[in-house]
């Protein structure tokens, strides 16, 4: 199923062929606080065939202009640390 920006959803089926779906859950739960302790958050939209998560910042993230470096100088370096299969983390809108 496509999504829109044209990458592919992954489905509760998919987590099963893609093992790194559920370690990057993971690390984006475990790194979900410091988001939240400055009023914003972040939602998984999916993981890509080119392994690249796909994210949505919200609350006050998703209006900061400072949004693009921490997503990636804090969000996609600290997945790429859990798990280095990830080779991108996208922000969508």
């Amino acid at each position: 199923m496509a999504a829109p920006g044209g990458h592919k959803e992954t489905t509760m089926a998919d987590e099963k062929t893609n093992p790194i779906e559920a370690t990057v859950k993971e690390a984006l739960d475990m790194f979900r606080p410091q988001l939240q302790a400055d009023g914003g958050d972040m939602e998984y939209i999916s993981i890509d065939d080119q392994n690249r998560v796909h994210l949505r910042l919200t609350g006050a993230c998703g209006s900061c202009p400072m949004a693009t470096m921490t997503l990636k100088m804090g969000v996609e370096r600290y997945l790429k640390d859990a798990c280095p299969e990830v080779t991108e983390v996208i922000q969508e809108q």
